[in-house]
C-alpha cells in the first residue's frame, strides 16, 4: 500500500512541478497581450468652464463664435475580433488587434455637438504600440467617405506596453498627426494604485490647416490679415498602470489660436480636460482585476504549484523507501538462525576447573533447541539418542 501511494505522490509531485514551471514560460504571456475578444471600454474627459470654436452651418450660411461651456469629451474603443482574423496581413496576424475608436466632445448644459472624429487602426498585442497597418483610417471631417491610409500612426495611441518602464516613450497626437515624447516624470498613487506618470509637453506647433478654413476664421476675427496660421500647444499627462498599461488617468490642456499676418491672435481652444473621477475609479478596479490576473498566473500559482510539487514529491520518495525498507526486515527477520545455548543471556559462562557433568540416562543432550514448527524425527525411526539393549550390536 505505501508503494502505491508513494508513487502516486511522486507522480503527482513531478506533475505539479512541471505545471509550476509551465505558467511562467507558456500561460504568463498569453495573458500579457491585448486579448481578441476584449470588452469595449468608455472613458469620460471633462473641461470645465472652456473657450473653444463653433462652427454653425445653416444652409447657405455659416456663423462662426468661440463661446465658453464646461465640455465632455466620451471616447469609445471597441475591439474588432472578426475583423482581426480575417483582414490583418500574414506578417500581422497573432501579433496585432483591430480597433475601431469614436470621440465625441459636446456641451454639458445643452448637450450640443463641438467636434466627432472617428478611426480604425491595429495594436501591436505586447507593446500596445500602433502597428503598421496599411488599411487605417482617420475621419476628422464628418464626411461619409474616408480614405484608407489616411494616416500614418507610430508611437503609443491608447495604451503603454504591458510592463511599462520608467523612461520615456512615444505617445501619437492626432492634431499633429505623428507621435512625440512623452518623458517618465515619476510615480504617483491614483486611488490606491501605483502609476506611472509620463508628460508631453507641445509647443507652438503649426496645424496643418485646409487653406479655406484659415480664410473663414480670418474673415470672422481678422479682416484686415491675408494670411495666418493655426498654433497649436498641449501638455498631455497620462497616468499608466505599469503592470497591464493602461490608462488610469488623463490630462490634457489643449490651447490653439489664430495667428494672423496683422492683428490680435484669438483663441481659438483653451480647454484643460481631465478624466472623471468615474472614469478614473472604473480605470483603476480594472487595472488592479487585470493586475491580480496576471499576478495569479505568473507568480503565485507557480509558488504555490511549486511547493506542492516538491512536498508531494519528498513524500512520495520517503513512503516508497519506507515501503521497500519494511519488506527487507521482514525477510531477515524471517530468515535469521535460531537461538542457540551460545547466545542465551543466562548461560552460565563454562568453568575451566569445572567437571563434566554426568550424562543423562536418556542420551547426550541436544546442542540446538530446534524451533517448535519443527517435526523432530531420527532417521532410523527410533526415539532420539536411545541406547542399544545390552548384548546388541550398535547399528550405524
Amino acid at each position: 500500500m505505501k508503494l502505491r501511494v508513494g508513487a502516486a505522490l511522486f507522480g503527482l509531485g513531478v506533475l505539479l512541478l512541471v505545471f509550476a514551471a509551465g505558467l511562467p514560460l507558456y500561460v504568463a504571456p498569453a495573458v500579457t497581450k491585448l486579448p481578441y475578444d476584449l470588452d469595449p471600454t468608455t472613458s469620460v474627459a471633462e473641461a470645465k468652464d472652456a473657450q473653444f470654436l463653433k462652427i454653425t452651418k445653416v444652409g447657405e450660411s455659416v456663423t462662426i463664435d468661440v463661446p465658453r461651456a464646461t465640455l465632455l469629451s466620451t471616447v469609445e474603443v471597441i475591439p474588432q475580433p472578426e475583423d482581426t482574423k480575417d483582414r490583418l496581413p500574414k506578417e500581422l496576424k497573432g501579433d496585432a488587434v483591430i480597433w475601431n475608436v469614436y470621440q465625441t466632445v459636446r456641451r454639458a448644459d445643452n448637450q450640443d455637438v463641438v467636434s466627432q472624429y472617428s478611426t480604425e487602426l491595429a495594436l501591436l498585442r505586447v507593446s500596445g504600440a500602433a502597428a503598421p497597418w496599411k488599411e487605417q483610417w482617420l475621419n476628422e471631417s464628418g464626411a461619409e467617405q474616408t480614405p484608407v491610409g489616411n494616416v500614418s500612426y507610430a508611437g503609443q495611441v491608447y495604451k503603454f506596453p504591458f510592463g511599462t518602464r520608467k523612461r520615456d516613450y512615444q505617445i501619437f497626437d492626432r492634431d499633429l498627426k505623428k507621435p512625440l515624447p512623452a518623458k517618465f516624470t515619476g510615480t504617483e498613487t491614483v486611488k490606491g494604485l501605483e502609476a506611472y506618470r509620463f508628460e508631453q509637453r507641445i509647443e507652438n506647433e503649426v496645424l496643418n490647416t485646409p487653406e479655406d478654413s484659415v480664410k473663414n476664421l480670418l474673415g470672422r476675427f481678422s479682416p484686415g490679415a491675408t494670411t495666418g496660421q493655426v498654433v497649436y500647444s498641449n501638455t498631455r499627462t497620462v497616468w499608466v498602470d505599469p503592470v497591464t498599461g493602461s490608462y488610469v488617468k488623463v490630462r490634457e490642456q489643449q490651447h490653439k489660436e489664430l495667428r494672423p499676418d496683422v492683428g490680435t491672435p484669438t483663441v481659438l481652444l483653451d480647454a484643460d480636460f481631465n478624466y472623471t473621477d468615474e472614469t478614473i475609479t472604473k480605470s483603476v478596479e480594472t487595472a488592479k482585476d487585470n493586475r491580480f490576473k496576471i499576478g495569479l498566473i505568473s507568480l503565485w500559482l507557480p509558488i504555490v504549484a511549486g511547493v506542492l510539487g516538491l512536498i508531494a514529491l519528498v513524500a512520495g520518495i520517503l513512503l516508497v523507501l519506507r515501503g521497500n525498507g519494511g519488506g527487507d526486515g521482514a525477510r531477515h527477520r524471517a530468515g535469521a538462525a535460531p537461538l542457540t545455548d551460545d547466545t542465551r543471556v543466562d548461560q552460565e559462562p563454562v568453568r575451566d576447573d569445572a567437571q563434566p557433568a554426568a550424562e543423562p540416562q536418556g542420551g547426550p543432550m541436544s546442542d540446538e533447541i530446534p524451533p517448535a514448527t519443527t517435526n523432530w524425527k531420527a532417521d532410523d525411526g527410533s526415539v532420539p539418542g536411545q541406547r542399544p539393549a545390552p548384548g546388541e550390536v550398535e547399528q550405524r
